[in-house]
């Protein structure tokens, strides 16, 4: 399974970050929920400090607006994961450039729809 990052954690049932640590659960993935609130979803604490290491990372699936990502950039890098989702409305061709130029995939597509096609 993969180990995935979902970066823009919420506790809001509402948000679609909150869904997707939801059924990466449901599918078996090992899911860090990494935000900038503490709390809980899925009953897994929601990772706030940039500091805190995460190895072996599959996947970061983005629910962090372009606006925002910035901050993030050297985090996700970091984090050396073999894949970025830019689900609908994450999309950053400067993120997206940074990625490749470390031999990260992107990927413009939305996590739980793959999740739903078995395509994840």
């Amino acid at each position: 399974m993969k180990k995935t990052v979902v970066l823009g954690a919420t506790d809001n049932p509402t948000r679609y970050a909150y869904k997707a640590v939801h059924r990466l659960k449901q599918h078996g993935h090992e899911v860090v929920p990494v935000g900038i609130k503490k709390a809980e979803v899925g009953g897994i604490p929601i990772v706030t400090d940039k500091a805190e290491g995460i190895a072996d990372v599959d996947t970061v699936t983005l629910y962090v607006g372009p606006q925002n990502q910035p901050s993030w950039y050297d985090y996700i890098i970091g984090l050396k994961p073999k894949r970025i989702i830019f689900n609908p409305g994450t999309e950053n061709q400067e993120l997206e450039r940074l990625a490749e130029e470390a031999n990260i995939q992107t990927l413009h597509h939305c996590t739980l729809v793959m999740l739903a096609t078995d395509s994840y």
